[in-house]
Order: structure tokens, then C-alpha cells, then sequence
């Protein structure tokens, strides 16, 4: 297994890389997460994942461990090929990714192009107690019951607002402001959308 290449940078585009790494170039496929992370200078070492087929032998490259042990468990979800895995990568970052399975959230893991919802569903199935384990997180702490949040929820979409970009919005208001009322996180999330 080829844990990790470290060498020159010849070429680098979102979806891919090549390192020379004493005169053998390696192609790397990568996720716009980890293209995002690469810094623009000659020398580069990323995390490896070596894919074996029975008709290719694919390296996917990743600039952190943390994003090549997420995939790893992406990978191993029953209808998740490498390319969906790097493209749910590619969407969100290893964190968000991580935390949506934690959460249990249908919503976010869906909003990832080429995912429905039986397949969210199936990942957060699969994967959620391997992530309490793994990330040692307590299931208590992830979504404190706020029925401020939920409450603030059902009214933006009393009032036509999307689901998805509403929650966004007002997880952004409750992580800045914890205690705030129904009130408050509605007139801020009213600014925000």
C-alpha cells in the first residue's frame, strides 16, 4: 500500500495531480477540497489511497489524513464508488461530511450532487456509529435539543424559504448567538436569506 507521495509538483488541476517523484510521474486523483488545500510551490507530499481494481490501479491523493480516513469509510458504504466518495469530498469538506453523518443529517448528505435519498440515508445508516467511534463524539453534544432553532425552522418555511437554506442559515445564528429566542434567529436568518 503506497500510504504517501512526496515529490514535485508537474501539473495540477482540480480534479487531478501529477507528482515526480524521483522521474516517476504519479497521477493523482484528488477532491477540490484537497486542491483547495495545495499549496502553489514545487515541493508536495499528499496521503494516498491506492484503489485496486481488476482493470486499474487508481491513486486518489488527499492533503490531510483526516480527509483520506473519511473516504476510506465513504468507500465502504454498499453503492459509494471512489468517484462519489471524492465527489461528496469535493462538495463539502471532510469536517461537514463527518458531522452530517454524526448528525444524522438526510438534508446535507443529499445536497451532494448524485445523491439521493435512499443513498444519504444508507451513508449515515452505515457510518454513523463507526464516526461516534472513531471521532469520539459524544451523541448528547452533537444537536442540543433547541426548540428555538426548530421553532425558527418551521417558520421560515411558513413564510416559503427552502428547508435546506434555511437551516444553513440558522445554524449560522444559533452557533453565533446560543441563547437566542425564536425572535431574534428569525430576524437574523431574515437578514442572511
Amino acid at each position: 500500500m503506497i500510504t504517501h507521495i512526496a515529490g514535485k509538483l508537474v501539473e495540477k488541476n482540480p480534479t487531478d495531480v501529477v507528482i515526480d517523484c524521483n522521474g516517476v510521474g504519479y497521477l493523482l486523483n484528488i477532491s477540490l477540497h484537497t486542491f483547495s488545500q495545495i499549496p502553489d510551490q514545487e515541493h508536495l507530499k499528499l496521503y494516498t489511497y491506492l484503489l485496486v481494481r481488476e482493470d486499474s490501479h487508481t491513486l486518489y491523493g488527499f492533503a490531510s489524513t483526516a480527509e483520506r480516513e473519511i473516504f476510506k469509510l465513504l468507500i465502504s458504504v454498499s453503492g459509494i464508488g471512489a468517484n462519489t466518495a471524492r465527489m461528496m469530498l469535493s462538495s463539502l469538506t471532510p469536517q461537514q461530511v463527518k458531522e452530517g453523518i454524526a448528525h444524522g443529517d438526510v438534508a446535507l448528505i443529499q445536497s451532494i450532487k448524485g445523491i439521493g435519498a435512499k443513498t444519504a440515508a444508507r451513508v449515515i445508516l452505515d457510518l454513523k456509529d463507526k464516526v461516534l467511534k472513531v471521532y469520539d463524539i459524544d451523541e448528547v453534544s452533537i444537536r442540543p435539543n433547541n426548540t428555538s432553532r426548530d421553532e425558527a425552522l418551521s417558520a421560515l418555511e411558513v413564510l416559503g424559504f427552502a428547508k435546506k437554506q434555511a437551516e444553513r442559515v440558522i445554524d449560522k445564528v444559533v452557533a453565533q448567538q446560543p441563547e437566542a429566542n425564536v425572535e431574534t434567529i428569525i430576524k437574523q436568518a431574515l437578514k442572511n436569506l
